[in-house]
């Protein structure tokens, strides 16, 4: 039997809706496979809005990348305090995002690396505020997950940096603190590697059920620092020397 794409969305958004926080998505709404996870982030992610850009990550450098649209309502581009009411939990993951300065269609070559660099408008250092429509991370099966977009809640985006081909994202010094106490403090990071081959890969396959990538969308790259858990009244500031710093207050 095939699984309820449709059924797997309205769960969660009416758990979005309602603050009514799911143990698992409805017997015959789980997705089987990573086909049937993306497929159910699309039904969500049109519901919610325009698709202001994309998280894309991977387990390691070889490994296929998963990715999960970000709806422009959860796109925080200007600074200030973000509301802790607005989520169910709080993780923090520092992470590089790109900007996209120029559309890459669909087309049935594979993009080149310059090509996908020629691309890019500024570099940005940004906060991933981590979140889960189920009653906890990581309380169900991994596509369900997935399905409930790679477990997102915002994006806090940095300070634009346009001269950005000097920085070297594997070898990137990073500093996260919580409330000016240091929690990380080292260089690299981020499990995937080259965030190059993520935007590629982006550009190629992971955005096709999208129209591909358009000039304006914001892609970030994965956790540099992990995921650490914050409460209420927490000020988080992610420092990469060379690149920026970017601060929200969880209040």
């Amino acid at each position: 039997m095939a699984t309820d794409i449709a059924a797997a969305a309205e769960a969660l958004l009416k758990a979005r809706r309602d603050r009514v926080w799911l143990d698992a998505l409805p017997e015959g709404a789980r997705p089987a496979n990573l086909e049937e996870a993306t497929a159910v982030q699309q039904r969500v992610a049109e519901a919610r809005g325009p698709v202001g850009g994309f998280k894309v990550g991977a387990a390691n450098p070889q490994a296929v990348p998963g990715v999960a649209p970000l709806n422009t309502v959860d796109l925080i581009m200007t600074p200030g305090p973000v509301a802790a009411s607005r989520f169910h939990v709080v993780g923090i993951e520092a992470e590089i995002a790109y900007l996209i300065g120029r559309d890459l269609p669909l087309r049935d070559t594979p993009y080149t690396r310059e090509e996908v660099l020629d691309a890019v408008e500024s570099l940005h250092p940004v906060i991933e505020l981590v979140d889960t429509r189920f009653t906890r991370l990581g309380v169900t099966e991994p596509m369900s997950h997935v399905a409930d977009q790679m477990n997102h809640g915002a994006l806090v985006v940095g300070p634009a940096l346009a001269d950005w081909r000097k920085i070297d994202p594997v070898n990137q010094p990073v500093r996260l603190s919580f409330n000016d106490k240091t929690v990380v403090d080292h260089v690299g990071g981020n499990t995937a590697g080259d965030p190059v081959r993520l935007l590629q890969w982006l550009a190629d396959t992971g955005a096709r059920a999208y129209g591909g990538l358009v000039a304006g969308m914001v892609v970030t790259t994965g956790s540099c620092t992990g995921m650490l858990m914050i409460e209420p009244g927490t000020r988080v500031k992610a420092e990469f020397p060379g690149l920026g710093t970017v601060e929200v207050a969880v209040e």
